[in-house]
């Protein structure tokens, strides 16, 4: 199992080595803005790099929401992350759920993103697999709860859709993590990625605040349990930079049985 962490883009294959890491992921560009990502100057060594590759799209996009500034600019911004990604080596993007805005009507918010795969699919389809990830909070989001993402699966269904299972935003969002894995494949059929964090929110509390595996309010033998029947890739977004990720990252590959990964 390949086990890694979001690290800070400037050496990501040095980040990797500091944390003992098979895997890492990090942002192109400024998460909070819309600038576009530039080529990257190291892409040939990600390419050729025994390290896994993910990018996380900005947390500006919203492919969802009925406001046309910010979706159509959103679904721009997107397919530029991923030929960006793909240009770099990257087995996967990952993006939020989405939300609409209060009083619109979510429907609206999954036929949006059916209409973003369609605008991709005018260009050639994305590059690389999409992974949508489920959020913490929100009462108009569109992959927080389990029932709302079962209609974004629905509207997306002539297309192929990857799936990030982020263990806090879960939490925080009010879905129980013992048997969450099994629930969550009932409707998308797969988990491409496992984001790996405790949660200093209580359950359903909404809250998107990421906590060490030893810390938060999840039991962490319940973390270890949604990896185990996830059975796939893991990236911690914990704090504590090298030796708080070095930690969780040890500590996982203990609990699950195994050193570092071959490559």
């Amino acid at each position: 199992m390949r086990i890694g962490a979001h690290v800070d883009p400037t050496d990501p294959l040095a980040e990797a080595t500091a944390r003992d890491a098979d895997a890492v992921q990090f942002f192109l560009s400024d998460p909070q803005g819309w600038k576009a990502p530039k080529p990257r100057e190291d892409a040939e060594r990600l390419r050729g790099a025994d390290v896994d590759i993910y990018v996380h799209a900005p947390y500006v996009i919203n492919v969802a929401t009925l406001n046309n500034r910010i979706r159509i600019p959103s679904r721009k911004l997107l397919l530029g992350h991923a030929t960006a990604a793909a240009a770099i080596g990257a087995k996967g993007l990952i993006v939020h759920g989405g939300h609409v805005n209060a009083g619109d009507d979510l429907a609206v918010g999954f036929d949006n993103w059916r209409k973003t795969f369609a605008y991709a699919a005018d260009s050639g389809g994305f590059p690389l697999p999409v992974l949508i990830e489920n959020t913490a909070g929100g009462d108009n989001a569109c992959a927080r709860r389990l029932d709302a993402l079962a209609r974004l699966w629905d509207a997306l269904g002539d297309y192929q859709v990857g799936f990030c299972l982020d263990t806090c935003h879960a939490h925080a969002g009010g879905e129980e993590l013992l048997g969450l894995v099994d629930r969550v494949k009932a409707i998308t059929g797969r988990i491409d990625l496992v984001h790996a964090n405790n949660s200093k929110g209580a359950f359903g509390s909404g809250q998107d605040r990421h906590d060490n595996l030893d810390g938060g309010t999840i039991d962490p033998e319940l973390v270890v349990a949604v990896i185990r029947a996830a059975g796939a890739p893991v990236i911690v977004e914990t704090p504590g930079g090298v030796d708080g990720q070095g930690a969780d990252i040890a500590f996982l590959r203990q609990q699950l049985g195994g050193g570092k990964s071959a490559a």
